[in-house]
């Protein structure tokens, strides 16, 4: 039984009358399943021999009329599709950096019955108080929309429990990179410095051991991207 057998039948008996009615006609939550299905194969990148790195956050565009009757059903749809696209992605070796998260989002551009897909690899990023001061900081790293002070005696990134900045990465080593930070405020100095890890770092989109951070400056570690920078009122 494919994906989609599956789904319909889960959903089937996940939902009352009332619900299976009202996803009669226009989108149906079958055709979102199948087009997340294909957007997994088609954005799918090489990590390694026998593995491959998937997107685990999708955004679905959809019409006002649309929006307005699945919208209020997302966590039930995305109770029974999210199970089913981790057993497709099993099945072909498919690697997730995160939890799966499926959005539904208004477009008022597209026609009744018509959806659009976006998606990307958002790392699982989680973070730890240890070793950290409370001194005043100057820059802050933000990773997938989150921002972490920077602030002495710096931040271990990787994917091991003992990192300050745990990131579920495929491609990020245990313990990856160190971000060194001295001083407060202006005088505030901060290097990154690989640990020895497979894949290295990039910064500023350069391949390097060691380099100094500063406001602006671009990261790149596995293939989850962080960027340094000062906010205002900082």
């Amino acid at each position: 039984m494919g994906l989609l057998d599956r789904l319909e039948k889960r959903i089937e008996g996940a939902v009352n009358g009332v619900f299976a009615r009202a996803f009669k006609g226009d989108v149906q939550p079958v055709e979102i399943a199948a087009r997340l299905q294909r957007e997994l194969d088609a954005e799918a990148k090489l990590l390694s021999r026998d593995k491959r790195l998937v997107p685990n956050h999708f955004m679905i565009g959809l019409s006002p009329r649309d929006h307005d009757r699945l919208a209020p059903y997302a966590k039930t749809l995305n109770a029974e599709i999210v199970p089913e696209l981790r057993e497709y992605a099993g099945e072909r070796r498919y690697v997730f950096n995160g939890p799966i998260t499926i959005e539904y989002d208004l477009d008022e551009s597209l026609p009744t019955g018509r959806f659009t897909v976006a998606s990307e690899a958002a790392a699982g990023v989680s973070s730890s108080e240890r070793g950290h001061g409370h001194s005043r900081t100057r820059l802050v790293l933000e990773v997938n929309g989150v921002r972490h002070p920077l602030t002495e005696p710096g931040l271990l990134i990787g994917r091991g429990s003992e990192a300050d900045l745990r990131i579920n990465d495929p491609g990020i080593s245990r313990k990856h990179a160190m971000i060194h930070v001295a001083g407060t405020g202006d005088s505030q100095r901060v290097t990154i410095e690989d640990l020895g890890s497979t894949n290295g770092i990039t910064v500023n989109g350069t391949k390097c051991r060691q380099a100094t951070i500063t406001d602006g400056t671009r990261l790149e570690i596995g293939t989850t991207r962080m960027l340094v920078h000062a906010p205002v009122g900082s």
